[in-house]
């Protein structure tokens, strides 16, 4: 399950995830660079990275255990 390809597959994934999670919580309609919570961005990225590694790990059982995706 965790061979070189599953990591560097379900990492880019979860990078992206975290990269996601932080333009969210930054906010699209947020002008005001200075008043943004940017621990909160970081605690959303975060989160978003664990769940998508997590993520990852789950569908190994699934598909094929060679990377993380869910299908075969």
């Amino acid at each position: 399950m965790f061979s070189s390809s599953f990591l560097k597959d379900a990492m880019e994934r979860a990078v992206k995830t975290a990269a996601q999670f932080a333009v969210v919580a930054f906010g699209a309609d947020t002008v005001n660079v200075i008043g943004v919570d940017f621990l909160g961005v970081v605690g959303a990225a975060g989160a978003g990275f664990v769940v998508s590694f997590l993520t990852s790990v789950a569908s190994s059982r699934v598909g094929d255990s060679e990377t993380a995706s869910l299908n075969k």
